[in-house]
């Protein structure tokens, strides 16, 4: 008992303080967990990022597992402390005292999900920005047109052998002028496209297979011809929904050479298992080389990118001009 005459613990104010520092430490980690260096820390699953984007990516995934266990151990640790230190004791049966509430409990309850949110947000946020902006002129542009059920890619290049002008080709209606006016002049274009027993000639994975070149800055223009779609190339760890009236795009630059897997991460129907494809990573020349051999096998011109972009989505993008 006090020197005042009250039951008061001394123990209280330590363990209010405990409680202060472990809450201080989990602000700490969810500020700081979205700003690791990957290559420092586990996957945790993810496999190895093959672009330069990627590693955002996978250290946006590392931090919110890491904020996640700081959550965790938080929660473990005011568990084993309640049932410690506020278990019924052996030797008295009379009613603890009962308190209606408690303030700075509440607060904090409170105040810190309210912290982890926000936190958690703007390094989302910062990061998806970052991810789907767009330079003006890229390296290369590939539509990736989605279809029940495979895939095709136009290679919007000037390729010799092949002549038109990706932007005014019938073919290519559905894409928007504004991803048109970044269009390379005389593009003739090449194609290529899958069924879902199509199979790369190398590894024998199943789909047709893209090619793009190391360390060129590529962008993808998705269009779906029926229903709604999703690409994603999994060392990538970026997709993106493929949406009939609807074009969506993203830029990536491959920084590794190799054949990687890519599928469809949207339930679109019976088949959509079978919606496989393959990514071949190469060099600048051997990918030049490859749209020449398209063009010399007869694949010139662009295959019907899909349905035309729906009356609100055109209104959208004038409103937004």
């Amino acid at each position: 008992m006090s020197p005042n005459g009250s039951d008061r613990s001394p123990r209280r104010p330590m363990r209010r303080k405990l409680l202060q520092a472990m809450t201080a430490g989990l602000v700490l980690a969810t500020a700081t967990g979205c700003s690791y260096n990957w290559e420092d820390f586990p996957r945790l699953g993810m496999p190895t990022p093959v672009t330069e984007q990627a590693p955002r990516i996978l250290s946006l995934w590392q931090g919110s597992w890491a904020a996640a266990l700081a959550t965790g151990v938080l929660v473990w640790g005011l568990i084993l402390w309640s049932v410690i230190f506020h278990r019924r004791s052996r030797t008295k049966v009379e009613v603890p005292p009962q308190t209606r509430y408690n303030m700075p409990i509440e607060a904090l309850y409170t105040v810190v999900p309210l912290i982890i949110v926000s936190v958690l947000f703007y390094f989302t946020a910062r990061d998806e920005t970052k991810l789907l902006s767009l330079s003006p002129k890229p390296d290369v542009t590939v539509n990736v047109v989605g279809f029940q059920w495979s895939w095709g890619f136009n290679y919007i290049e000037d390729v010799p052998g092949s002549s038109g002008d990706a932007k005014t080709a019938p073919n290519l209606a559905a894409i928007p002028d504004r991803f048109k006016k970044d269009f390379p002049a005389n593009a003739g274009g090449v194609y290529d496209v899958g069924t879902p027993a199509t199979k790369n000639p190398q590894t024998g994975n199943p789909g047709p297979t893209l090619w793009l070149p190391k360390g060129k800055t590529v962008r993808f223009v998705l269009t779906s011809r029926d229903v709604i779609h999703s690409f994603w190339v999994v060392p990538f760890l970026m997709k993106q929904d493929v949406i009939p009236g609807h074009t969506n795009a993203f830029q990536v630059t491959p920084n590794r050479e190799g054949t990687f897997l890519g599928k469809c991460a949207e339930l679109c129907g019976v088949d959509h298992s079978r919606m496989l494809f393959n990514v071949k990573v190469v060099s600048p020349e051997r990918y030049e080389a490859h749209l020449k051999e398209l063009a010399a096998k007869g694949q010139t011109g662009y295959v019907p990118a899909g349905i035309e972009q729906t009356g609100h989505e055109k209104n959208r993008e004038t409103n937004n001009l």
